[in-house]
């Protein structure tokens, strides 16, 4: 197997066991935690679609030695990703503690059976 192959099964799998994860769970910090995991295998997916094989950086260079480089847009796509997700996990763990401050329980099972 070729690296990018690789660098694809192992996107593939991080994105299906964090959606395993966040579906079976009962625990909102297993299923935050699922998530992450999800966002992780995006994250790599994006990484390994500009990755071009023996490219360079792209940076500027003379055209004479010019060859072959990677693609500087889904970088700068992941790098906004990790941000945003940053962002989403802190917010999701917020609302978890509320929700353990307010019901005692951060077992989705239990705060579903509090309708009114």
């Amino acid at each position: 197997m070729t690296v990018p192959q690789i660098l694809y099964v192992s996107a593939f799998l991080l994105i299906l066991i964090g959606l395993y994860s966040l579906l079976t769970q009962r625990n909102m910090i297993r299923m935050i935690i699922g998530l992450n995991i999800a966002d992780l295998g995006v994250n790599l997916f994006l990484v390994t679609i500009g990755f071009v094989d023996k490219g360079s950086a792209p940076i500027f260079r003379a055209q004479a030695a010019a060859g072959p480089m990677v693609d500087p847009v889904p970088q700068a796509l992941v790098l906004t990703s990790i941000v945003i997700g940053f962002g989403v996990t802190a917010l999701a763990l917020t609302l978890v503690m509320r929700l353990f401050v307010s019901h005692g329980s951060i077992d989705t099972a239990r705060i579903r059976g509090l309708k009114w």
